[in-house]
């Protein structure tokens, strides 16, 4: 067990040096500082210009620009990006260091091969959740502190739904798990294809092209696609959403988990399998 710590605290102490791990954060800050900005100097006209529809039916008091909802418009905007910014780093842990061959100093080490390429995914969600943290932070604290914290009032192409101020840092919270959870997947993709891919920038457009791919293919509704989908993990990653519907749809979010707990479990039993079995010559 010592062996295998070793591994990881040098796997995440790799993964905080280079480079590329700060430009998820520095994206993420971008996006949230700059519509945070835009919504308070013009928020509250283009607010005014949706409810203002709605005052002749409903009587609309409290705040309706307030931080729980430019955090939900937060959410929606970087939470479809968010798999790239996961990938840019994940996608070569394995494979970047197989192209500049320090992967062999690795294998030189006592400890397996399994332990190595457990340590380098743990090492990948680590990252990953440290990103969504500071999404949590800026997009939800940040909002909160700038705007107030009152009621969430968003129209869908639905219903018009109104959430409680004091009902909603559970569906936050909820909406952040199964955002990592979401995010991991594609982690564990981008890992997974790091193990079979040599080249340390292959991972990642691959990675990025089959949630593309996935994701068109969810977006039409032909019978066809319909046996697919339902397995697909980018159907599931959407399941943030119901969090904040009333009442909550728990058990279809249930089932939304266990399956990209599922995918998770099978890329990473995958990357083992294939690392195990993969020569790297000394």
């Amino acid at each position: 067990m010592r062996e295998f710590n070793a591994i990881l605290k040098n796997e995440i102490i790799k993964t905080i040096k280079r480079p590329r791990s700060f430009i998820g954060f520095v994206v993420v800050a971008f996006v949230c500082i700059v519509l945070q900005a835009a919504m308070h100097s013009d928020g509250g006209e283009m607010i005014g210009f949706v409810t203002s529809s709605l005052e002749n039916t409903l009587s609309i008091k409290g705040k309706v620009m307030n931080g729980n909802l430019i955090c939900f418009i937060l959410l929606q905007t970087l939470i479809i990006q968010m798999p790239l910014l996961v990938a840019l780093v994940t996608g070569d842990l394995v494979s970047g260091e197989i192209s500049t061959g320090t992967v062999r100093f690795l294998l030189t080490r006592p400890a397996s091969r399994t332990k190595i390429i457990v340590a380098k995914w743990i090492a990948g969600i680590i990252y990953t959740l440290l990103l969504l943290i500071w999404l949590g932070v800026i997009a939800l604290f940040l909002s909160r502190a700038i705007f107030g914290a009152d009621d969430l009032i968003y129209i869908s192409s639905e219903a018009l739904t109104v959430i409680p101020a004091d009902d909603l840092n559970w569906r936050f919270g909820g909406a952040f798990v199964i955002a990592f959870l979401s995010l991991s997947v594609v982690a564990s993709l981008a890992h997974f294809l790091s193990t079979i891919l040599e080249n340390s920038i292959t991972p990642i457009v691959s990675t990025m092209a089959i949630v593309i791919i996935f994701t068109i293919i969810g977006m039409f509704d032909l019978p066809s696609f319909d046996v697919i989908r339902p397995f697909l993990f980018t159907t599931h990653m959407i399941s943030w959403k119901d969090m904040f519907e009333d009442p909550v749809n728990m058990a279809g979010i249930l089932k939304s988990c266990a399956i990209l707990f599922v995918h998770i479990l099978l890329l990473l039993g995958g990357s083992i399998y294939i690392f195990n079995k993969k020569d790297i010559s000394a």
